[in-house]
């Protein structure tokens, strides 16, 4: 299984969200999962996490390690068997981008909690702990749903 998070620019909710799956994953003694995330759009190619991120996660005690932005193609997500948005504009940036035979495996990360709404941006607001909180909550049900 090969799980993507994918946010506009791949420096705060989708890395947030990697190292959150990853740590779960870890704390269950799963290693037959991959998971990454990748950017909808260049504005931070190559950019580690944002400090904010960092911030955040060390709060929570979640491992990360140093990474750096990266564009999502077509070609490469079609490698993944999931590839979760954190809000509707990812959601139409990956209906443009996807081959149509991938379109199944597109998903908004809250909807695997049954919450219609999307993850906090803290670009806009600097509100991480908001960000963090949508985070776990879209992970957790995730991990349950990779469960079954």
């Amino acid at each position: 299984m090969k799980i993507l998070f994918v946010c506009h620019g791949n420096i705060c909710r989708s890395p947030m969200a990697e190292f959150v799956m990853k740590d779960l994953l870890r704390k269950a003694g799963r290693d037959d999962v991959v998971v990454d995330s990748a950017a909808l759009h260049t504005d931070e190619i190559g950019n580690d996490i944002h400090r904010g991120t960092r911030r955040e996660l060390d709060r929570h005690g979640i491992p990360f390690s140093p990474r750096r932005a990266w564009l999502l193609d077509a070609a490469k997500a079609s490698e993944y068997n999931l590839i979760i948005g954190m809000d509707s504009y990812n959601m139409a940036d990956l209906r443009r981008l996807v081959y149509p035979a991938d379109l199944p495996k597109v998903r908004r990360l809250l909807d695997f909690a049954g919450v219609n709404r999307d993850v906090a941006d803290p670009w806009y607001t600097g509100n991480f702990d908001e960000t963090y909180a949508d985070i776990v909550v879209g992970c957790t049900a995730l991990f349950r749903f990779l469960k079954r």
